[in-house]
């Protein structure tokens, strides 16, 4: 039996560690420059530097160019059609130093060394920050990679060290903001006055931003002031008091940070308090806003545990004094999570209670080996089952011989201390002897363990992993091809 524990408040390694007194080292300075009705000087007639004056242009910049000789067809496409913001202004001559009076920026797609230097040594005389293409020796700033969602810009830099993982970074982020984002974000302006005037600062304004931005990464484009977000601003002020809390059951997956989705990692820097378990990673944690309370209320069989009215109790208590509550579950909050019971207890309070969902254990657990649980080749059913009881035994109202059913995958989870008891009920009801059966703990974590083998040797493969994580027993034809592959694992593992 598990004795009980009072939930505990952690500190995050972030917050116990030394901060450094100072800022660590930046190999520039990002900034955003404003351009609107400014003039620049763009030097070039060339494919390059067309592609840096239509980016100055799309700020609202004047961008002066100087080329005299034959226009790239870019440079030419681009003046006869104009820029969908700023302007352009084409001399046909070289540049001079009076090209320099009243610029914000001076840019130059230079052919040698030596040109490269005049323009900077004229621009540096002039006060005028500079950029020659492509010649970092002759640059005070770069460009760097742009995700444009204007009014939210995102600048990547390496420094001109690295510019292929700088367009990486930018493809990957590109994939995380949908194009609405661009519709949201002016919204947003829009909506602040009457946020800021109509509700409470806290609780009530950080949900209001909270349902905001789940709507603006949604997909969906943004609606007009007087419809949808006036209607969200009455109902967040209607619904969550300006005392009034709210708790989130999150879903924090089988152990690895990049199985969270983004819903809960937005849950997560949204929280003022995060309740969590014993398997939730520090890398998990540490997504959370820094401000964010942390307190373990872990549950763990045969271990010293958190009562679940204890952790309901809290819930409700942090609730009602105007928390914004996470309670972190590993896996799915719905999958084994007792999440019935927090919900019911929550709602009775009146409580304002959502769900996100995780990545279950079954469902990593296949991931990892490769392996279909609905292999239409040997199963037309898979079953999660409990492994044990809440009186520490097999469970009793589990139809034992429905799992026996040779085309059914069984996961068992929480199972190891119930391994030898599992075998034998399954053999009994039918269940073959020879069937594949693979065992893992600590799943998708540092040091995650597994076994291959059958059912009649699984009490003993069990025992064999020799871990103190929670253990997942996967039963059914679709693991046939692992019991080939473990020996050859083993042997490769040994010789290494």
């Amino acid at each position: 039996m598990s004795t009980s524990r009072k939930p505990v408040e952690v500190k995050s390694p972030a917050r116990t560690r030394a901060r450094p007194a100072r800022m660590g080292a930046l190999a520039s300075l990002p900034v955003f420059f404003q351009l609107e009705a400014r003039k620049v000087l763009l030097v070039g007639g060339s494919d390059a530097a067309a592609w840096k004056a239509e980016l100055l242009a799309a700020t609202g910049a004047e961008v002066h160019v100087y080329a005299d000789g034959a226009l790239d067809p870019a440079m030419e496409k681009l003046l006869d059609s104009g820029s969908v913001k700023g302007s352009f202004v084409h001399h046909a001559r070289p540049w001079s130093a009076e090209s320099f009076n009243d610029v914000a920026l001076a840019v130059c797609d230079a052919e040698t060394d030596g040109e490269a230097q005049a323009f900077f040594c004229a621009a540096k005389t002039a006060g005028v920050p500079v950029n020659v293409i492509d010649n970092p020796p002759f640059c005070e700033f770069q460009f760097g990679s742009i995700v444009n969602r204007s009014p939210v810009v995102i600048g990547i830099s390496t420094n001109g060290v690295a510019p292929i993982l700088g367009q990486a970074i930018r493809r990957r982020i590109e994939t995380l903001l949908p194009d609405a984002l661009t519709g949201w974000a002016g919204l947003a302006g829009k909506v602040r006055a009457m946020v800021m005037d109509r509700l409470a600062p806290g609780p009530q304004r950080r949900r209001f931003w909270e349902r905001f931005t789940d709507l603006a990464f949604s997909g969906k484009e943004a609606p007009e002031v007087d419809g949808e977000v006036r209607e969200l601003v009455d109902h967040t002020g209607m619904n969550q008091g300006a005392g009034e809390g709210r708790v989130t059951l999150v879903g924090a997956g089988p152990g690895s940070a990049e199985l969270l989705t983004l819903k809960a990692v937005r849950a997560l820097q949204g929280a003022d308090v995060i309740l969590f378990d014993d398997l939730i990673a520090d890398e998990v944690l540490e997504l959370a806003r820094r401000e964010a309370r942390r307190m373990l209320v872990g549950k763990r069989g045969g271990r010293e545990s958190c009562r679940q009215e204890d952790i309901n109790d809290l819930m409700v208590d942090l609730a009602k004094k105007g928390k914004n509550v996470v309670r972190l579950k590993s896996g799915d909050p719905m999958i084994f999570g007792r999440a019935g019971e927090e919900i019911r207890r929550l709602k009775d309070e009146g409580i304002e209670v959502s769900v996100v969902p995780g990545v279950t254990a079954a469902s990593a657990m296949a991931s990892e080996l490769g392996v279909s649980l609905t292999h239409r080749d040997h199963a037309q059913a898979v079953r999660f089952v409990t492994g044990h009881s809440r009186w520490g035994e097999l469970p009793k109202s589990v139809d034992w011989r429905g799992l026996s059913d040779p085309a059914t995958t069984t996961v068992f989870y929480m199972g190891g201390r119930m391994a030898g008891r599992i075998a034998t009920r399954l053999i009994a009801e039918g269940r073959e002897a020879s069937t594949p059966v693979t065992v893992m703990a600590g799943i998708t974590r540092e040091g995650e363990k597994r076994w291959s083998g059958t059912l009649l040797d699984l009490e003993v493969g069990v025992q064999s992993l020799d871990t103190s994580e929670p253990v997942l027993i996967a039963v059914g034809e679709v693991f046939g091809e692992l019991q080939e592959v473990a020996p050859k694992l083993q042997s490769i593992a040994a010789s290494a």
